[in-house]
């Protein structure tokens, strides 16, 4: 016999309206199987019953439709069903009527199956279950009563089975995309620059560990330092995926020698040829450290200029007055690099508008970047650096959100203090993300 292809529908649900549709797959139906009086099951179901019969597989798969609820199969009367394409058995041929259950399973895998049996036959009974029918039934209980209260049963188990496999699907999927995404989080390559780093990074989208934010670094062989810190406009996974190839294209680029402008342009390029519309833009700011530590070079497309803490000075923001447009934007726009005196010892904060467009209690009014500025200030005051810094202020920064922040949020600390090597450091992801696990550098 040929195996049927499966059917992707489900079943539609029975109700007092639709009543109930029932498919009887029997080897002769002028045989002993003797289905109840429709009108006694119908005052049974409280509704409609309708019985449609068939003689063999092929006849089922025609008469199998959406709108069927259960399949009863005689299981004493299935051998009838065997044979090539469904039709009389070959002389010889013994009959295995679980096989036969099999093939209905695999014609109708979102209906629900009753199985008739013998009386005596309990055995057979217990294995069709054991094969994938919801239930099973002796032939001789067929009073309507009885059968229709064994068919709502079978359709109820079936749904909630087909429910609980949806879930599984679900939180196996779930999975995997976590899997996917942390594999496309971030490893800084620092090693042997002598600095510091920490970041914190929270999406947007509920139960996401990937946003439209991005940010990398990475120490060339001439001993430069370079990072970037970007945002994608939007929150869903097409930013999501489009910040993740905007960073893969940053480090490629900088490890090929690019930087400051040359660099912007090409990356304004991949945007272009990416992004799912053209309304989509990013924002990004880089920095080139140079080997000695104490000078950077700053590009800006349209992103919140960096703060620069230094031992005995306010913590101010650099110069952000010569950045250019944010990618996407402009086709010849053009983006200066600037040069900054960073100093012996410092802290470089570089950050996403999430963390300065969260609102201040019930109001309309924003954090905005001098009140970051202040908020950082009072934490140094207190003696918080380094990781211990960035806790407090996302911590602050929610709180005086009223709760969880609906943008993407990314944070970077870069710190020349002449502590831990860079080595050491570790990005950190928020509690309660149990498949979030920090990225080595």
């Amino acid at each position: 016999m040929s195996v049927p292809v499966p059917r992707s529908a489900e079943p539609v649900p029975a109700s007092p309206d639709t009543g109930l549709n029932l498919l009887v797959i029997e080897g002769d139906p002028g045989g002993p199987l003797s289905m109840p009086d429709i009108t006694e099951m119908s005052g049974a179901v409280g509704s409609p019953v309708r019985i449609r019969t068939a003689r063999n597989l092929t006849e089922a798969e025609r008469l199998l439709t959406d709108d069927v609820h259960c399949i009863l199969l005689d299981l004493a009367d299935a051998g009838a069903t065997g044979g090539p394409a469904g039709g009389t058995p070959r002389a010889g041929d013994r009959p295995d009527e679980l096989d036969t259950l099999r093939q209905v399973l695999r014609l109708a895998p979102h209906h629900a199956v009753l199985a008739l049996t013998a009386e005596a036959d309990t055995e057979r009974a217990a294995e069709a279950v054991r094969v994938g029918a919801q239930d099973y039934l002796s032939r001789d209980e067929l009073d309507g009563r009885v059968l229709s209260r064994a068919i709502r049963y079978a359709v109820e188990r079936k749904r909630a089975d087909l429910t609980q496999r949806q879930l599984t699907e679900s939180r196996l999927r779930a999975q995997e995309n976590a899997r996917l995404e942390r594999g496309l989080l971030p490893t800084p390559l620092l090693a042997g620059s002598g600095l510091r780093f920490a970041a914190r990074y929270r999406p947007g989208r509920s139960r996401a560990l990937l946003g439209g934010d991005f940010y990398d670094m990475v120490r060339t062989p001439d001993g430069t330092v370079h990072a970037m810190i970007g945002d994608v406009s939007g929150h869903g996974p097409d930013e999501a995926a489009l910040g993740v190839e905007l960073r893969i294209a940053w480090r490629a680029l900088t490890f090929a020698g690019l930087c400051g402008d040359e660099l912007l342009a090409t990356l304004q390029q991949v945007l272009e040829h990416e992004r799912a519309d053209d309304e989509t833009f990013a924002t990004l700011c880089a920095v080139d450290i140079s080997a000695d530590g104490r000078r950077a070079g700053l590009s800006l497309a349209g992103h919140p200029a960096p703060l620069l803490v230094r031992p005995g000075r306010d913590p101010h923001l650099l110069p952000q007055e010569d950045g250019g447009p944010a990618l996407g934007l402009l086709r010849r726009a053009r983006w200066p690099r600037r040069q900054v005196e960073l100093g012996g010892l410092w802290s470089l904060l570089m950050y996403t508008d999430g963390l300065i467009e969260g609102r201040i209690g019930a109001g309309a009014r924003r954090l905005g970047q001098e009140g970051m500025v202040e908020l950082i200030s009072r934490r140094l005051a207190e003696g918080l650096r380094g990781e211990e810094l960035l806790d407090a202020t996302v911590a602050e920064v929610q709180a005086l959100n009223g709760g969880d922040l609906t943008d993407d949020l990314a944070v970077l600390l870069l710190d020349r203090g002449g502590r831990a090597p860079a080595e050491s450091a570790r990005p950190h992801w928020p509690a309660g993300r149990a498949a979030a696990r920090p990225v080595r550098t």
